[in-house]
């Protein structure tokens, strides 16, 4: 297992303003995306698990503009002008974590969270799921300051005793994956 420090994103890319149908509108520099109350955009959430069942959470690198060192899904970014949310989400897990695996589209939705008074998220997210295990991971220190795998106990006990280390989006989406998506997890 290895790392790499790979620059893979800068606040000057443009992301793709959405209305709440998801329907393009335009782009925007993605720091103005997320300053004040944020404009809504498309992004992306994946989760990955292992074969024991187990869910991988990173730790977003202390650089982060929003939530950083606050523990997340395994990737979480944004469609660049002009790309697909699947393409991105392949792209972004092959830049944060080194692997390409195949993704099931779960659903999307959208959410505004504020974070302190430095901005916010205001996403229209596509979440997706796929599967790799650990010795697969190969972190982008640039992204990632800490990774591990989960036990769903173990992590409904944390977010239960710990809520506040764990982005809002994370949180929001782990509910209904299990509450509405969990076939997918059965393979």
């Amino acid at each position: 297992m290895s790392t790499f420090n790979e620059v893979v994103s800068s606040d000057l890319e443009d992301l793709i303003l959405v209305n709440a149908n998801d329907e393009e509108i335009g782009t925007r520099p993605k720091r103005e995306c997320h300053l004040k109350e944020g404009e809504l955009h498309r992004a992306f959430s994946v989760f990955i698990f292992n074969s024991a069942g187990e869910v991988l959470l990173q730790q977003r690198a202390a650089q982060k503009f929003l939530w950083p060192e606050y523990w997340s899904n395994a990737c979480c970014s944004h469609p660049r002008a002009g790309e697909e949310a699947g393409e991105a989400a392949h792209r972004r897990l092959k830049q944060e974590l080194g692997i390409s695996v195949p993704l099931t589209y779960l659903y999307k939705f959208e959410y505004h969270a504020r974070y302190q008074n430095v901005g916010s998220e205001h996403e229209l997210c596509w979440v997706w799921v796929g599967f790799a295990e650990a010795q697969d991971i190969s972190p982008n220190s640039n992204e990632v300051a800490d990774w591990r795998f989960f036990s769903k106990k173990a992590l409904d006990d944390e977010l239960s005793q710990n809520p506040d280390i764990y982005t809002p989006w994370m949180k929001m989406e782990w509910e209904r994956i299990f509450k509405d998506h969990k076939d997918v997890l059965n393979r």
